[in-house]
């Protein structure tokens, strides 16, 4: 079943996927607990950290404890109350993928290798996975599961006939000037865009926030966003309060040109205060896709979203396939680590707070690198 993001949204106001949201709510541990169990049931203000450690020879690192690490925001010293190394904790994938004009000749093998990462990674009667796709609107084929069937038949669903259903909610297809979203994601100029930010804003806030456990999502596309109504701050602030982190396969795309709406800028757009996805009148949002024939590298933008989530960047060229790229983020899953802190008042104000993991000791530090989100977004009233 296809959904597009007007009708996600609704059946999450309604309660239809209440099962879901109540089998995966987080649960405040006890505040005198010494360590945390794994299933990281947290405090709702604690901020975690995922972390990946490699040595001088790029190997991954698993052997290192609570005490090995150091954090530091803003430059001060920070309490790690949480820390996890516990491959068991279950871990729900997202894969997002892009499915505009400029990506149709790397579908198939994206739909290959997607299918093989998620029999390999996936354990069973433990981990789960959803599928959304984008172009320019924003379609989940396949809620969060287990069921390898399911996900098997969403993905070949990939770029399959669209459903006709209008981003605007008018149900129409009437042009609204601005504002304008055709039926499905027909091919052709006309249905031209890419939600690229806005794919990575409603499966942060609306499907994996509402989950528990590790989570991380992995963006198939060239970076290039093209209408989205979420700015690139927004998604990527979005993905941090879900404790997520967001990996990028990037294919670097063919250009379709064309004015309309331009790629947007990096952080541009400005935060909406209305619900999700539309902004109702006098509420002052702005499109994060912006307009005009600008040129936006978006292998920058991927590098941007991925840096401050935790995750990194891959280039599919050469000895790099999809699969290859597959088989390293599923190895960098399993060596993750988790570490949460509870923000002081300074580090719960509003604005961007500069997180820095290091591993305890100079000698540790030289012999060893730290890969992990560069901070956090926190906005008044959450």
């Amino acid at each position: 079943m296809r959904l597009t993001r007007q009708l996600i949204m609704g059946l999450f106001a309604v309660g239809l996927y209440g099962q879901t949201q109540q089998a995966f709510s987080q649960q405040a541990p006890a505040a005198a607990a010494a360590q945390p169990k794994s299933d990281i049931s947290v405090q709702a203000n604690l901020v975690v950290v995922p972390a990946v450690v490699r040595d001088k020879h790029s190997a991954l690192v698993a052997t290192l404890k609570q005490s090995d690490f150091a954090l530091q925001v803003d430059g001060k010293p920070q309490t790690i109350r949480y820390f996890d190394h516990d491959t068991d904790v279950p871990l729900t994938v997202g894969l997002l993928i892009d499915t505009s004009m400029s990506q149709r000749k790397v579908l198939d093998d994206e739909r290959t290798a997607s299918v093989a990462f998620l029999d390999k990674m996936l354990a069973p009667n433990r981990d789960k996975a959803f599928i959304v796709q984008f172009a320019h609107q924003v379609e989940l084929l396949q809620d969060v599961t287990d069921s390898r069937p399911k996900l098997q038949q969403a993905l070949k669903e990939v770029d399959s006939e669209k459903p006709s259903f209008a981003q605007n909610g008018g149900g129409n297809g009437n042009d609204n000037g601005n504002d304008r979203h055709d039926h499905g994601r027909g091919g052709g100029m006309q249905g031209m865009g890419t939600a690229l930010y806005d794919s990575v804003f409603l499966a942060s806030d609306e499907i994996v926030g509402k989950l528990k456990g590790r989570s991380a999502l992995i963006l198939l596309t060239d970076g290039d966003d093209r209408g989205s109504k979420e700015s690139l701050t927004n998604a990527i602030e979005s993905a941090q309060h879900a404790n997520t982190i967001v990996y990028a396969i990037y294919y670097k795309g063919e250009s379709f040109g064309g004015g309309g709406r331009g790629g947007g800028f990096p952080g541009g757009g400005g935060r909406r205060h209305g619900g999700f996805p539309f902004v109702a009148e006098g509420e002052g949002g702005q499109m994060g896709g912006g307009r005009g024939g600008y040129h936006i590298d978006g292998k920058k933008v991927l590098e941007r979203m991925c840096g401050e989530t935790g995750g990194r960047v891959f280039e599919v060229k050469g000895k790099e396939t999809v699969d290859a790229i597959y088989t390293q983020i599923a190895e960098e899953l399993r060596a993750q680590y988790r570490l949460g802190f509870t923000p002081t008042r300074e580090g719960a104000s509003e604005g961007y707070h500069q997180i820095t993991l290091t591993l305890a000791g100079a000698e540790a530090m030289k012999k060893n690198t730290v890969q992990t989100r560069d901070g956090y977004y926190t906005v008044a009233g959450k």
